[in-house]
């Protein structure tokens, strides 16, 4: 999937601590028109490395269960909570406080039908006013994010990690797919 390129008064964000790290910045990769934005928590080592966001097993694991659930790859588009990849300990409030106003503009930007969210940093990272939120306690139904419907599943990494949640994860996004063609959306 081709990455997007962050806007110009983003590329040198300073507003968390990550920026000491060194990362660069990974704004978003995909269909940039898609209304269908997947949220995930950070990107990974290899795509930063490498610049080749399927490397990881994160990213088998995605394209897997959407194959599995009937989701075009090439439809969707997908972001992240922290657009750099942490490379040591952070304080992870604080951070994901700094970071949500881009994801803020950028569901502004884009306008998506529906979000779906992958793992428990996610949630916390979205819902932090909810004590214990939980991919476990919110999956399997909607919930709203400034104004647009939302649902959650397994981070892809705990699915590849427990194989017995790989049912429940396509089962969560088939639940994705028929939200999103529900709302008008479509595969490219």
């Amino acid at each position: 999937m081709p990455e997007e390129q962050a806007p110009e008064d983003m590329q040198h964000c300073e507003r968390c601590e990550l920026c000491k790290q060194r990362n660069r910045i990974i704004w978003g990769e995909g269909n940039p028109q898609s209304s269908l934005m997947l949220i995930l928590d950070n990107p990974g080592a290899r795509e930063d490395r490498e610049g080749n966001p399927f490397l990881c097993g994160t990213r088998e694991t995605l394209q897997l269960g959407m194959r599995e659930a009937g989701i075009d790859i090439h439809s969707v588009y997908v972001t992240y909570l922290l657009k750099r990849r942490p490379t040591r300990a952070y304080d992870k409030p604080a951070t994901r406080a700094a970071c949500l106003p881009h994801l803020q503009a950028q569901l502004l930007q884009k306008q998506p039908l529906v979000l779906f969210g992958f793992g428990n940093v996610v949630v916390e990272g979205l819902f932090p006013q909810k004590e214990q939120a939980s991919v476990k306690e919110l999956r399997g139904s909607w919930h709203e994010f400034q104004g647009i419907p939302i649902g959650f599943t397994y981070h892809p990494l705990a699915v590849r990690r427990r194989p017995n949640l790989l049912r429940f994860f396509v089962e969560d996004l088939k639940g994705l797919r028929e939200k999103w063609e529900e709302r008008g959306g479509r595969s490219f």
